[in-house]
């Protein structure tokens, strides 16, 4: 009896941690090529439109291939798509060491964006598979914390190897990391999960999944050109095809029966969508607030903006821990609250707001996050069946990516709109101030909805 339980216990602090130190490289990369971008684009003679798609090129492979690798997972196992994934992306992560050109650039971060699907994919669903109910959300708060814990490092260390080493030096960083995950996938983890083994895969409903939503996220990237608004209604379209494909099938790469008759579900997927769409773009907005308006250099950016995910990473834990006592609903509905006052308050800043203020607020916005995502994506995972388990981990990245492309797109069609295709300098600063009051207004009242889709779901979640 002791022994099967210290058996059972290792294998949960061996999953917690092969997951953990997965979930730190791909926001470690994220946030790191964001400071890249300049280095990269002057090395390779990339332009600024081509230096946008090697970060949504990423984002967008992600959100295409989350939901269909989710289902895969359940059919062929969740631990061997998720190795797959760690091993896809070091070897693309290794590539791009050896990339002469943008496009070649691109196309492996495509190849690492389908990677990170396989990885976020699954992760999320093996720990829910090893942690029961009451341990669950303390599971989930560790692995997040690891998520904003590369938000937080990536600028800093990426930072710092940019700049003494080159750009390239951030992806030869990771790959060392990514040998490591793959060593102790192969030593801690012996298990396989896999409930829906036998069940065939929809091959026609994700392939129309896909264009459905590379349709619509591209056109995002778009707005406000006629081409956006066509690739969005496209991508609309499709979306509708795709639930009526979905609905008559006995195998669908997602059970649309999810959102109408899982309450718990459908709310809590809403309320990530609204969270990330309302968020994800505040670290563009005030990077070039902090360097053009205040004349900060880089490096003193970064440091103020580090704020929010620090704040992130102390409060996951703590509330994941509250989830499993507590309605993970109203957990995240309060952290939406805090989210939405954040935003609120940034309406107000102009050129002359002290720089500590912006460190509260975004440190404010941080502690909403925080509050929010641990229980939410505890919210998710637990409402539904096991054999459902991968395909609500996919839900949960997909709505993320999905979100911060939206984020994105209406940040870039503000730009747009108040400034143009001019290069943003003191006599564009007015337009630039102009934007971001009236993306943290959107943002602001987004965030108000999502309390609303957060508190809607509030019933009692299954075991």
């Amino acid at each position: 009896m002791n022994i099967e339980t210290t058996e059972k216990n290792i294998s949960k602090s061996s999953v917690l941690l092969v997951a953990t130190f997965a979930a730190f490289l791909t926001p470690f990369l994220g946030s790191a090529v964001n400071l890249a971008l300049p280095a990269i684009g002057k090395d390779l003679h990339a332009n600024a439109i081509s230096l946008g798609w090697v970060i949504s090129s990423f984002m967008l492979s992600s959100a295409i291939f989350l939901l269909p690798f989710g289902r895969l997972a359940d059919i062929i196992g969740r631990k061997k798509v998720f190795t797959s994934g760690i091993l896809l992306f070091t070897i693309s992560t290794f590539l791009i060491l050896f990339s002469k050109s943008i496009t070649s650039l691109i196309g492996l971060r495509i190849l690492q964006g389908l990677s990170s699907a396989m990885i976020f994919g699954t992760s999320l669903a093996i720990i829910t598979s090893v942690f029961p109910p009451g341990e669950r959300g303390k599971a989930m708060g560790i692995n997040i914390t690891a998520v904003y814990l590369g938000l937080s490092c990536g600028p800093v260390i990426g930072g710092i190897l940019t700049q003494y080493l080159g750009w390239r030096s951030i992806f030869a960083f990771l790959v060392p990391l990514g040998i490591v995950s793959l060593i102790l996938i192969n030593r801690k983890i012996k298990t396989e999960w896999a409930e829906s083994t036998g069940e065939k895969f929809d091959w026609k409903g994700s392939s129309i999944y896909g264009i459905a939503l590379s349709s619509f996220m591209y056109g995002f990237s778009r707005l406000p050109s006629s081409l956006g608004w066509i690739c969005i209604t496209t991508g609309v379209l499709m979306a509708l095809i795709f639930l009526i494909v979905e609905d008559k099938i006995s195998n669908p790469v997602f059970d649309i029966r999810l959102i109408l008759r899982n309450r718990v579900f459908a709310f809590s997927g809403l309320a990530a969508l609204i969270n990330y769409s309302a968020t994800s773009a505040t670290g563009f907005f005030i990077s070039l607030y902090l360097q053009y308006l205040k004349g900060l250099d880089a490096r003193t950016a970064g440091l103020i903006m580090i704020s929010q995910p620090i704040a992130m990473t102390l409060l996951s834990p703590i509330a994941g821990r509250l989830s499993d006592k507590k309605n993970p609903g109203v957990i995240a509905s309060i952290g939406m609250g805090l989210t939405a006052s954040g935003l609120i308050l940034l309406c107000f800043i102009n050129e002359t707001t002290p720089n500590y203020l912006i460190v509260l607020l975004l440190a404010l916005m941080g502690i909403g996050f925080g509050l929010f995502s641990s229980p939410n994506s505890n919210a998710i995972m637990s409402s539904v069946e096991k054999k459902q388990l991968g395909v609500a981990s996919g839900v949960v990245g997909t709505m993320r990516m999905v979100g911060q492309m939206m984020s994105m797109g209406i940040a870039m069609m503000l730009i747009s709109l108040y400034i143009g295709n001019q290069t943003i300098n003191p006599a564009t600063y007015t337009g630039l101030i102009s934007a971001m009051r009236t993306g943290f207004l959107i943002f602001s009242i987004l965030s108000v909805f999502g309390i609303f889709a957060s508190l809607a779901r509030n019933e009692k979640l299954r075991n």
